[in-house]
């Protein structure tokens, strides 16, 4: 389907989208330092920065590890993904000297995610966050401490052909719709929506 905004926006948030289809082309490091780096600079409450990223490859000893994290189904197509990132949060800050929770670590990493992604389309990479996999298996096996909260598995690659991927996925594999403004976005309360008036008077 053709995505069109309905009020203007810049081409890369309509542009990017969750394909599974990977063409497993090796990414090279210049590609996960932008990235990353994109997600450095994303916004977060008293600019704790509470997310952690773990990086995998098809060639390094974790990859095995981290495929069979997933639900089968996933691994079906992260398979021929180029890397797979766990994205964690701390679930603590330091404030005036001490250890305190924090509220908003997940949220905050949500917002260095979202940097990543756009930030990889940018370079001419999709992503697609995962969160069907074992997060207590993830706990044990790659011995993350209770500090941290498992938020996703991203997987990243250059979009491949449909004949790639299995053809059990083929119907899903299209860029998607979003609800309207109107269902998303209400005046003090859930009872009315905040652009109501506007729209009606369009």
């Amino acid at each position: 389907m053709s995505r069109i905004a309905d009020h203007p926006v810049d081409p890369l948030f309509t542009n990017r989208w969750s394909p599974r289809s990977f063409t497993g082309e090796p990414v090279p490091d210049t590609v996960l330092r932008t990235a990353f780096e994109a997600a450095r600079w994303a916004p977060s409450g008293m600019n704790a920065q509470p997310w952690r990223f773990l990086v995998t490859r098809p060639d390094d000893a974790w990859w095995g590890t981290y495929l069979g994290l997933l639900m089968p189904r996933n691994r079906l197509w992260a398979a021929k993904a180029s890397a797979l990132i766990l994205i964690l949060s701390a679930r603590e800050l330091e404030r005036r000297g001490e250890r305190v929770p924090n509220s908003s670590h997940s949220f905050d990493a949500g917002a260095a995610w979202a940097n990543f992604a756009h930030q990889a389309l940018l370079l001419g990479w999709h992503t697609h966050g995962i969160g069907g996999f074992d997060r207590e298996a993830a706990r044990a096996r790659l011995n993350i401490s209770q500090d941290f909260s498992i938020e996703a598995i991203i997987a990243l690659g250059r979009k491949g052909e449909l004949e790639g991927l299995d053809p059990e996925f083929h119907g899903s594999e299209a860029p998607n719709g979003r609800r309207p403004l109107d269902e998303t976005v209400f005046a003090g309360t859930l009872d009315s929506p905040a652009f109501a008036e506007e729209r009606d008077a369009a």
